[in-house]
């Protein structure tokens, strides 16, 4: 069974979110650490794993992709405080 992940780093400031899918997390995390994940991630250091979610399958991970990324801001602080309160680095945990 192959697992997917939708995910969102936030910047070091708290200002920008990012998110995206991937096959594997860890590795795809330590890229944006790295600044090599995307550009995006890169010019606005979202540095933070902040929030994710596991999928078995690449389609219902996509969905779910696009749900978050078409949500409001509040949408998307209320979804991570309700999972990730504390608003810590979950990369490693």
């Amino acid at each position: 069974m192959n697992t997917y992940w939708v995910y969102m780093m936030q910047s070091t400031n708290g200002r920008a979110l990012y998110t995206g899918v991937t096959n594997d997390l860890i590795r795809r995390v330590g890229e944006h650490k790295e600044g090599k994940g995307s550009v995006f991630t890169a010019k606005y250091k979202c540095h933070k794993l902040v929030y994710f979610e596991e999928f078995g399958l690449i389609d219902h991970a996509i969905n779910r992709e696009k749900e978050i990324k078409n949500m409001t801001r509040a949408a998307k602080e209320e979804l991570i405080n309700t999972a990730n309160p504390e608003r810590n680095d979950l990369f490693g945990q």
